[in-house]
């Protein structure tokens, strides 16, 4: 696959859910299943980089494969609700860049 734009992505979610999907599930419905694959990205991280212990049946476990599951979900999101990720990204980008420009650089717990 080649390199892929957000809007292409939320294009791609699009097509497929409406040759495989039937439709889309609702709102709710998605929300509630973004947190579920937030909480299991949560879970491998907790394990894998954090102070727990990996369980024998987390080490199998891909975190890229979830953290797609989450995008998947964030896409479908944006796309029933009517979000450009794109402009979206790119209006937080920029107001992350003028609140924080110099915020970090002075911040001395990050020295």
């Amino acid at each position: 696959m080649t390199d892929l734009t957000i809007q292409q992505a939320q294009e791609q979610v699009d097509r497929w859910i409406k040759q495989y999907g039937v439709r889309y599930f609702n709102e709710l419905t998605n929300m509630a299943m973004l947190t579920e694959e937030v909480g299991e990205v949560a879970r491998i991280i907790a394990r894998r980089y954090g102070e727990q212990s990996e369980k024998e049946s987390d080490k199998s476990k891909d975190l890229g494969d979830e953290m797609a599951d989450v995008l998947w979900v964030l896409l479908c999101l944006a796309n029933q609700t009517g979000v450009d990720l794109t402009k979206a990204f790119e209006k937080n980008l920029e107001k992350k860049t003028q609140r924080d420009q110099d915020r970090h650089h002075q911040n001395s717990k990050l020295a």
